[in-house]
Formats: C-alpha cells, sequence, structure tokens
C-alpha cells in the first residue's frame, strides 16, 4: 500500500474505479435474475428455427437419393436389358456398369445392389471389406412411400441409410427388380449439426412412426429417460419437454416433419449447464462492455499520466546518462508547455556542456602535440639531415650500400615525422612512410620478424590523419616481438569497398581483455593519454580518427594471446575524402 500512500495518481484512480464498478455490479445482480428465462426463451426460439432449416436440408438430400435412384428409367437400352430373362454377357456388363456408375455419383456411398425380380440375378458393389444383407424388406410397409422403402440399416459395424426402390415397367406394372443404395450419414450428419451448436448440444434424427434412430451427434447410443414410443405421442409439429439425458438435465426441443409419407423427427437436448452457460455469455457481454468503460477510465488516466511524467523521466534517463560521461542526447518530444520547455533549456545546456568539454579536450590533444612538437624540434632538422647525409656518403665510399640504404630510409621518416605544417595526408603517402618504418626493424630483427601489406587501389587516395598507422605497428612489434615469442608476423590489410577497413593483425603476446575494456572506456570518456613507447598512444589513435572522422569512425580489438590479435579500423564511406 505504499505506492497508494505515495501516489496522488494511484489515489485518483482507485476512487475512479470504485465509483465506476459498484454501479455497474449492482445493475448486474439484478439483470441476471431478470434476463435467465429470457434467455431459456430465446434459446428454444432460435434452436427450433435451425433444427427447421436442418430438417429441410434432410428433406432436399433425400430427394437427391430419389433422384438418383430413377436414374435407371433415362436409359432406354438399360430398360430392354432389364426385361430380359436371361442376362446374356454384354447386358450383364452394361447392368454392372450402371451399378458402378451410380456408386461413384456419391462419395457417402456404401454400397448398390440391383436384384432381378424375372431371374433373380443380383448386381451389387459395395465399398470393399464392408458385407452388407441385401435382402429386400418390402414385405414390410413400415417407412415405405408409394415404391421407395426407407431403412435404418449396417454396412459392417457403420449405420446408414438405405433406400430401396421397385423398378416398375411403366405402364405395365410388372416388377423389373429391386434397387436398393446404402448411404453413409456423412452428408446427414452434414446437415443436421446445422442445427447444434459447437459445445454440449446433442442432436437426433429419427425415422418413421415407431422412431427409429437414424442420426446422433455422439457415436454412442442416447440414453433417453423418456417415455415416448412413437411420433404421435408428440403434441404439434414443434415443441419442447423436460428430460434426462445420459444422467443429465435439460429440455427436449423436437421438430417433424414429412417426407412424402416418411415421419422424420429431429431431436435437440439442451443441457440446463448449456443455458446456464448461455445465460452467463449474455451477462459477460454486460460485463465486457462494462470492462471496457472501466479500461478506458483506466487508460485515460494513464494517458494523463504518462503525458504529464513522461518528459520528467526522459529528464532523469538523460540525467543518468550525463553522470556517466555520455554526452550523446537527442531531442525527443516537440511539447510546448513548461514540461516541453524545461526538457529543450535541458538539452541545450547539455550540448552546450559538450562543447565545452570537446574543446577542452581538442585543446589537451593540441597541448600534447605541441609538447610532441617541441621535442621533436629540439634537434636542428637541418643539421641532423646534412650529418645523415654525410655519414650516407662515407658508406657508400667504404662500400657499405646496405647501411647507405638504411640510413636514408632514416631520414626519410624523420623528415615525414618533423613536418609540423601537413596535418594530413593520402594513405598512399602514409604507406611509404610505414614502409621505411619496417624496413629499419626487420634490419632490426633480421628472421625474427615477418610482415606483409596489402592496400586497396581505391584507397590510396583516401586521406587520413598524418602518423595514423605507426602507433599502432609500433604497437604489435613491441608486443609481438620484444615482449612476446621473440619472433612473429605482421600483416597490415587496407581494403575500401563501400567503407575503409584498416586492420593490424599479429600473432603477439596480445592485448589482455582487461586492457581493452580500459581502452573502451578511456574512448568514451574522450580521456588522452601518453604512449608507453609510442610516443602517441592507441587511444590517442583513435581519438584523433574520431576527431578527424566524426561518427563515421569506429573501432573493435580481438585478442587471443599468441595466435592472433586484430585491431580493426572503420570508416564510413560518407566520411571519406579523397585527394
Amino acid at each position: 500500500m505504499r505506492w497508494l500512500k505515495k501516489s496522488l495518481f494511484a489515489k485518483l484512480l482507485v476512487v475512479m474505479l470504485i465509483s465506476a464498478t459498484v454501479p455497474f455490479t449492482l445493475s448486474n445482480m439484478i439483470s441476471y435474475k431478470t434476463t435467465s428465462t429470457s434467455v431459456e426463451r430465446q434459446i428454444i426460439e432460435l434452436n427450433l428455427n435451425t433444427m427447421d432449416v436442418g430438417l429441410e436440408h434432410v428433406q432436399r438430400y433425400l430427394h437427391d437419393l430419389n433422384r438418383i435412384s430413377v436414374s435407371l428409367y433415362y436409359r432406354e437400352t438399360l430398360m430392354n436389358d432389364l426385361r430380359q430373362s436371361v442376362f446374356l454377357p454384354n447386358q450383364i456388363l452394361s447392368i454392372g456398369n450402371q451399378i458402378n456408375l451410380m456408386y461413384n455419383q456419391r462419395s457417402e456411398f456404401r454400397g448398390v445392389t440391383y436384384t432381378s425380380a424375372i431371374n433373380g440375378q443380383t448386381f451389387t458393389r459395395f465399398k470393399e471389406g464392408l458385407p452388407a444383407n441385401t435382402s429386400h424388406p418390402f414385405n414390410s410397409s413400415i417407412g415405405q412411400t408409394e415404391n421407395r422403402l426407407y431403412t435404418v440399416s449396417h454396412v459392417g459395424n457403420e449405420r446408414v441409410l438405405a433406400v430401396h426402390k421397385k423398378l416398375i415397367d411403366y405402364p405395365d406394372p410388372q416388377v423389373l427388380g429391386y434397387l436398393s443404395i446404402y448411404s453413409g450419414l456423412e452428408e446427414i450428419g452434414n446437415l443436421i449439426r446445422s442445427a447444434a451448436s459447437p459445445s454440449k448440444d446433442q442432436v437426433f434424427l429419427y425415422l418413421h412412426e415407431n422412431m427409429e434412430l437414424l442420426y446422433a451427434t455422439e457415436e454412442s447410443a442416447p440414453h433417453h429417460e423418456w417415455t415416448i414410443s412413437k411420433v404421435s405421442d408428440l403434441t404439434g409439429k414443434r415443441g419442447v419437454f423436460n428430460g434426462n439425458l445420459n444422467g443429465e438435465n435439460g429440455i427436449f426441443i423436437y421438430v417433424k416433419k414429412n417426407y412424402l409419407e416418411l415421419p422424420l423427427t429431429v431431436f435437440k437436448f439442451v443441457s440446463n449447464t448449456a443455458i446456464n452457460e448461455s445465460a452467463n455469455q449474455t451477462l459477460n457481454r454486460s460485463l465486457l462492455i462494462q470492462s471496457i468503460a472501466i479500461l478506458f477510465v483506466i487508460i485515460l488516466a494513464s494517458t494523463l499520466s504518462y503525458l504529464t511524467l513522461a518528459p520528467i523521466k526522459r529528464l532523469l534517463r538523460t540525467i543518468a546518462r550525463v553522470q556517466t560521461g555520455n554526452f550523446d542526447v537527442k531531442p525527443e518530444g516537440e511539447r510546448l508547455d513548461e514540461l516541453g520547455i524545461l526538457e529543450k533549456r535541458f538539452q541545450t545546456m547539455i550540448r552546450n556542456l559538450d562543447d565545452l568539454m570537446n574543446r577542452e579536450y581538442r585543446n589537451r590533444l593540441e597541448l600534447s602535440t605541441a609538447q610532441i612538437k617541441m621535442l621533436q624540434a629540439q634537434i636542428n632538422p637541418h643539421f641532423l639531415y646534412n650529418a645523415l647525409q654525410s655519414i650516407g656518403t662515407l658508406a657508400l665510399r667504404h662500400g657499405s650500400e646496405e647501411i647507405n640504404k638504411k640510413i636514408a630510409e632514416l631520414g626519410s621518416i624523420l623528415r615525414y615525422s618533423m613536418d609540423f605544417k601537413v596535418e594530413e595526408v593520402t594513405m598512399q603517402t602514409e604507406i611509404q612512410h610505414i614502409e621505411h618504418y619496417l624496413s629499419l626493424q626487420t634490419g632490426r630483427f633480421r628472421n625474427r620478424l615477418l610482415y606483409t601489406l596489402s592496400c586497396s587501389e581505391e584507397a590510396m587516395q583516401v586521406r587520413i590523419p598524418k602518423m595514423i598507422l605507426q602507433p599502432l605497428i609500433e604497437n604489435s612489434i613491441i608486443h609481438g616481438l620484444e615482449r612476446g615469442k621473440g619472433s612473429g608476423t605482421l600483416h597490415i590489410s587496407i581494403e575500401m569497398d563501400d567503407e575503409l577497413w584498416i586492420r593490424i593483425i599479429d600473432n603477439g603476446k596480445g592485448i589482455p581483455p582487461e586492457t581493452i575494456e580500459r581502452i573502451r572506456k578511456d574512448y568514451a570518456k574522450q580521456e588522452l593519454h601518453s604512449g608507453e613507447e609510442s610516443g602517441i598512444g592507441l587511444i590517442n589513435v583513435l581519438n584523433r580518427m574520431r576527431l578527424y572522422f566524426g561518427q563515421e569512425f569506429s573501432w573493435e580489438i580481438n585478442s587471443i594471446p599468441y595466435e592472433v590479435t586484430t585491431i580493426s579500423l572503420q570508416i564510413a564511406g560518407n566520411g571519406l575524402r579523397k585527394e
């Protein structure tokens, strides 16, 4: 309950919810009692209408079966064959084909039989593996309409509807034969289930006056607790009575119809539980509407709270980021009220502070560079160049061309590093300086240092800050040779497609994870450090690249000791400048 005491918004929300839910609860209690009877009447009326429609569909289906049963009359040649007292082979084939054709007219047919009343020969087509009793019960008048007889039969263990037809040679009253069609109950089930809800309601279809069960929505036979034994016991064409089905109380809803002279009766059992569920559904609809109203109150209160508190929370998050040294604050929201003005003023203050710190950082970097230049300038460049040239000439006189070459390379390195007027160079110029530097290093370490350098043609004219590659390569040599195994390999890869990639790869001692993490933190804080041997440390190289390329620059360090250490510098294409 502490949140309720500390939050005025929570208190207002609780009061609004109580004032909305109490009237709704009282109205629901009253409406539930007054509508339960009405719901039952609606259920009965709705089911009577749907059962009427379902029974009409069954009548149409029986009409389709009758239409199929009289299709033999439309084939004059076949009728002539059926009048014969002895069937010839071609006549047997023709009659058999017609039986097969009739069997294939509907997928639910389980069998078709024809027995000649003249010579007693029988033609059958049944679904494989399903035997059937093919006798014709025309000696009974039950279910007989004119020359048709409808019975509930079985093909194997499956209950089916049997339609028996006398084939009479009109206008002669002679009976040519007996046709029987055994239809499965899939189609009848689909038609009659339209009158059943998808819950626990059960529907039953009966034939004849003595109520012979044809179809039930459950596979097992229903256990009715009623005294109705024939259709005439039911009052009217439709009605309702109380009863019990399989131990559950409820109501039976029935509809009676006749197809020709065949009585059809459909029953639907609706349990009391289902009726109560229907009443509950009505109540639930009311609760849903009321819940939506309450939800609307909550959403409205939450929206007001969000609109009020969101700027304050953004300010708190921004302050937390600034405390960690992250001054990258993006403008959020365009509110014009007091909170919006406060947020904009604070963002402006942070940007000004960031600019101030960047200027301080640049001043510190320039001071560090100036110190380096001051140290470099303590040696008179012209004196140094002239001295190196004299030593090189002396080496040539004594036949030491290699010494002269190394001195020339050293002079190029010094001339490149002491040219204070140039702050940026092309990649090609930087690579030439690196080649001189590596030549001296391989002369120093001889066979203990192996290196490769590759650069794509597209990257040669890209402009970069001066003296970027040497500190990285010097770092790899120090950790790979002087502090590593005493020998190693170094690969410098410079590639360019849409982006420029610079990778320095060695197999030396590597960089510990804590050192990499410290570099990341120092980079995020934009702090300068002096290198230990290289003069300009790795972190200073990264910061110079960030100052030069801005947000287009990114980097990554991966190290597995004595296997591979990779320093990757990436510059997006938008930040590249070419000669």
